[in-house]
């Protein structure tokens, strides 16, 4: 059975800095492209960014870059969302998705989220 399981999130203030995990289970981490998702309150979900484990370079949203970053742990099967200077903007339910693509579309296996509430 496939599991991915979120978990990291909590309350930053505006500036500060927030890690997330996602582990997965029952799959092959290598044949899976890792995808961070997140949604905001009344928002459409939208993709945060991808990493491969074959080729290991992610991919970010222009809203995020410079700002996150996604790295793996193959021997955990674990990928991190690593987010520094948190902006109020960045407050939603984040989740970690499984699939053959960035976009959710390609996602066939999602977790359950994590929030992350950026207030001042």
């Amino acid at each position: 059975d496939v599991q991915l399981q979120a978990s990291g999130g909590g309350a930053a203030h505006p500036g500060g800095s927030l890690r997330l995990s996602c582990v997965a289970s029952g799959l092959n981490f290598d044949d899976y492209l890792i995808g961070w998702f997140r949604q905001a309150p009344g928002e459409e979900r939208e993709g945060v960014g991808c990493i491969s484990n074959r080729d290991r370079e992610p991919a970010y949203a222009d809203s995020v870059k410079g700002r996150f970053t996604i790295a793996s742990d193959r021997a955990k099967n674990t990928v991190y969302l690593q987010m520094n200077n948190l902006q109020l903007e960045d407050t939603g339910t984040y989740f970690c998705a499984a699939g053959s693509g960035c976009y959710d579309a390609y996602m066939t296996r999602w977790g359950k989220g994590t929030q992350v509430t950026v207030s001042s």
